[in-house]
């Protein structure tokens, strides 16, 4: 079973048709989501939260589409009117939403490997499915001047009957096995880099720079995008989730540790993720790994930076709590984390509260304009949307975003991969480069022949 709505999405705001979101739900049993996703062609989404909440969708409704500076603020205009008059009231969790991201620096066009990737673009899906802990639903919308609830409650009892007839979970593939690997950054390359970068904030020009190189990964066989989240999930289920196929051209995906902002109501929840180390063979090789990461200065250096910055930046909107920082442990690599909340003094779209953090200095840089410089005169690819917010939103302007680190993009039998690490004052290029390449592990053993 194959379903296509490519021909009758159409793009929303800002800059196309107008006309009403018309959504109808029903809960349905528990289905196989690499199922659902194996029968819907492009554009296809994936979105699962450490907290258990789990969505797929299929095919567009509508979709959101803006580039420039201004893109935040067309992006907030654009769901304002597509969410202007919701025709129904649904139950909390199978209220449509807005799934995509953004280009990691504004002035981004797309090009290899990221054909299909705008500088920003979010969309509706036409069918969704929503996972809670008590139950899943089916969603069904449409955005057009001749929508209507009959033909809406129709599409629905076609779709779930469909669905309700493959319930069973497809066989996982195997991984599809690496042939080879090319680095876009030699070692000497980067090592010339991170002595450039280490100058210029001797000299006072900066305080940190995110650092990143691109790994193309040639596979033995084509991937199986929905096989590989499997696999993730297995493997780093404390992680996001996430698949963003706009096209048939290329698929984003990745399972990133760092929250960049919930928002519900007026509670915003986000979080100070720096500095890395490797897991231990043994808990007491592990536990040593952890001493070496709380006690490090250049590490405690970073993540109080990356505090400090994010305070800042929320604390124009409301009041500011910081927690106590923890380790997060995840399989094959730990982090320092603080976690931070703030309540807001206003009601404010999730949409303002990314475009007040991105990008967070743990993926960009202090101070913010002279790092971006930085980073665009220094890396030899395109970022892309890699570690940049993807996420959702819905009607209410509420939403979850994380940072699309630990990702890459597929097309095929090729992917590419990212990975990036603070250089501040005493960073020695040797341990940068030995901890860039402990990040590409996530997805590496998730695409490698068991």
């Amino acid at each position: 079973m194959t379903v296509s709505h490519r021909d009758s999405s159409v793009i929303a705001a800002p800059d196309g048709e107008g006309g009403t979101l018309v959504s109808r739900a029903r809960e349905l049993a528990d289905l196989s989501y690499r199922s659902f996703l194996a029968a819907h062609d492009p554009p296809r989404i994936h979105w699962a939260a450490p907290d258990g909440l789990e969505i797929v969708g299929g095919g567009a409704a509508a979709r959101l589409r803006a580039a420039g500076p201004d893109r935040f603020d067309a992006l907030r205009e654009g769901a304002g009117r597509l969410f202007s008059a919701p025709d129904a009231d649904l139950p909390s969790p199978a209220r449509p939403r807005a799934f995509g991201g953004f280009a990691f620096h504004a002035g981004h066009e797309p090009a290899p490997p990221w054909e299909g990737f705008p500088a920003a673009e979010f969309v509706v899906p036409r069918v969704q499915l929503t996972r809670t802990d008590e139950t899943t639903w089916l969603t069904v919308s449409r955005y057009d001047p001749d929508a209507d609830s009959e033909a809406v409650e129709a599409e629905l009892d076609r779709v779930r009957s469909a669905l309700t007839a493959h319930p069973a979970m497809q066989p996982s593939a195997a991984p599809p096995g690496i042939a080879s690997t090319t680095r876009t950054t030699p070692r000497e390359e980067w090592t010339r880099q991170v002595r450039a970068a280490t100058d210029r904030i001797a000299a006072g020009d900066l305080r940190k720079v995110v650092l990143a190189q691109a790994l193309e990964v040639e596979l033995e066989t084509a991937i199986a995008i929905p096989d590989v989240l499997e696999r993730l999930r297995r493997t780093y289920p404390e992680c996001y989730r996430f698949l963003i196929e706009p096209t048939e051209s290329a698929s984003f995906f990745g399972a990133p540790p760092e929250r960049l902002v919930s928002l519900s109501g007026r509670q915003v929840e986000t979080e100070a993720l720096a500095g890395s180390a490797a897991r231990g063979e043994s808990p007491e090789e592990d536990h040593e790994l952890m001493t070496s990461l709380l006690e490090s200065e250049k590490i405690q250096h970073e993540q109080g930076v990356v505090v400090d910055t994010i305070r800042e930046q929320l604390e124009p909107l409301g009041e500011v709590r910081v927690a106590e920082q923890t380790v997060r442990k995840l399989a094959t690599i730990q982090h320092l984390r603080t976690p931070i909340r703030a309540e807001l003094t206003d009601d404010e779209h999730v949409l303002s509260i990314v475009e007040a953090l991105h990008p967070t200095p743990a993926v960009g840089g202090l101070p913010p304009e002279e790092a971006w410089e930085t980073i665009r005169g220094t890396e030899t690819f395109e970022r892309g949307w890699y570690a940049a917010p993807v996420g959702w939103f819905d009607a209410d302007g509420n939403g979850e975003f994380a940072v699309a680190i630990r990702s890459g993009v597929a097309s095929d039998d090729l992917v590419t991969l990212f990975a990036g690490n603070g250089i501040v004052a005493d960073s020695d290029p040797d341990e940068e480069w030995e901890e860039v390449q402990l990040k590409y592990r996530a997805i590496l053993d998730a695409l490698a022949a068991e």
